[in-house]
């Protein structure tokens, strides 16, 4: 398995558009793409990360090849309209040595 962390800086009074767009746009990649679905965090002042899944890097880097271009263009242009200019970046990415995100579910 691999994984990706992402951040952004969300506009102010547009986060509720953003989260929307995320969950949709998330969706569309993993039908498309074939990525394990993502966990969004917010924190405090705007900034939002992000904790993509996916089975290998090779999926990861050919979804990247078209800028994970999917076919919901209103999801597409929901987020990327709530997103400060410039402040997307990827912070992490590797193979997962571990995983124990499922040991507790509400």
């Amino acid at each position: 398995m691999f994984a990706v962390i992402y951040r952004w800086q969300v506009v102010p009074g547009l986060e509720t558009q953003f989260e929307a767009g995320w969950r949709r746009g998330t969706e569309r990649i993993a039908a498309e793409f074939g990525g394990w679905g993502s966990r969004l965090h917010k924190e405090d002042n705007g900034v939002y990360i992000a904790y993509a899944q996916w089975p290998n890097e090779d999926a990861w880097k050919k979804a990247m090849e078209t800028r994970m271009n999917h076919s919901d263009d209103e999801a597409r242009k929901m987020y990327r309209d709530a997103i400060v200019p410039g402040s997307f970046e990827t912070i992490a990415k590797g193979e997962v040595v571990a995983d124990l995100l499922e040991l507790r579910r509400p």
